[in-house]
């Protein structure tokens, strides 16, 4: 068997791995905070948004490690592009996409500004002077605003809400078991997906960045896509919105900003065409709640999203 089967298996069975993890972290997780009396609506909103996004930060925090700051790039503004055109649009088709007002208003508004923040960070020396790059300084200024989204949702937790998640109660030896047996398939996940989405990516004359935008973000975001579209079928349009939107916070302030604490990411020139594309895609996302049916992405809204990640996989490849 060739090299490039091999890596191809390997890859696919990494993916596998992280997404079966993430699963696992999820449950463990999700069980033991209630049993520390903390509240469905908090564990849904944290733990939860952590789970389907851990994919993404154990193989950025690998690529970080590795010094893959091109991979570690891609794979976060890929994933997020991946989040709205892609998964929203499958999402959007399945059933319409309705949202509340906070939704609206705060969570895609603030998701848009984290696109506008590093994309301002990657072209702005003047808090390090260390010229193009995402420096540790940055890194922790993209962590504070993720405590002040913690702080927000945490507020949202103390708001009554009628449909809370379903969240299996396990008993807490079984909790640990799962977070530490989630733990270790994430690590050799991560290991196994970014060792051989680079080799894959060197094989077809594909550098790491595009590697990045497309197969680790591809990959790393399907338990976004497994959540928003289950959550379309099931009629619930606000768990489908929630999580791509949360994720999208999370993957920037959270994981770029771990990322470039780890080690400063590089920001050469070319970045700025990915991060407008993500910037234009959370805006869009915002204007399309106020046309048509209103804070609703219809089944031709989605369709559009769709050609035009399309367009832009299209482009990566032929440019």
């Amino acid at each position: 068997m060739s090299s490039i089967w091999v890596a191809l298996i390997l890859l696919i069975a990494g993916f596998a791995i992280l997404i079966k993890g993430a699963d696992f972290l999820v449950r463990g997780a999700s069980a033991l905070a209630l049993r520390l009396s903390i509240s469905e609506m908090t564990v849904a909103l944290t733990v939860v948004a952590f789970g389907t996004s851990s994919p993404e930060l154990v193989v950025n925090t690998i690529a970080s490690i590795n010094g893959s700051n091109d991979a570690a790039f891609g794979n976060i503004v890929g994933s997020n592009i991946a989040n709205i055109l892609l998964i929203l649009g499958i999402a959007g088709i399945i059933y319409p996409i309705a949202s509340g007002k906070n939704t609206v208003w705060r969570e895609i508004p603030f998701a848009f500004l984290a696109g506008g923040i590093v994309m301002i960070m990657f072209n702005d020396d003047l808090l390090d002077h260390t010229g193009a790059i995402l420096s540790r300084s940055e890194g922790i200024i993209l962590l504070c605003f993720f405590v002040i989204y913690l702080i927000y949702i945490f507020g949202l937790s103390r708001i009554v809400v009628s449909d809370k998640p379903e969240i299996e109660l396990l008993s807490l030896p079984r909790s640990i078991i799962d977070i530490l047996v989630a733990l270790a398939m994430l690590l050799i996940g991560g290991k196994l997906v970014i060792d051989n989405a680079l080799n894959m990516a060197g094989y077809f004359g594909m550098s790491e960045k595009v590697a990045g935008l497309t197969i680790l973000a591809l990959g790393t975001s399907l338990p976004e896509l497994a959540t928003s579209a289950v959550a379309a079928y099931r009629h619930k349009p606000e768990i489908a919105i929630g999580n791509v939107v949360g994720s999208n916070i999370f993957n920037i302030f959270f994981i770029l900003g771990l990322s470039a604490l780890i080690r400063p990411i590089p920001a050469p020139a070319s970045y700025n065409s990915d991060l407008a594309v993500l910037i234009v895609a959370s805006g869009l996302l915002f204007l399309i709640m106020f046309t048509g049916q209103k804070h609703t992405l219809d089944r031709w809204e989605a369709g559009i999203f769709l050609i035009l990640y399309i367009a832009y996989i299209a482009a990566l490849v032929i440019w």
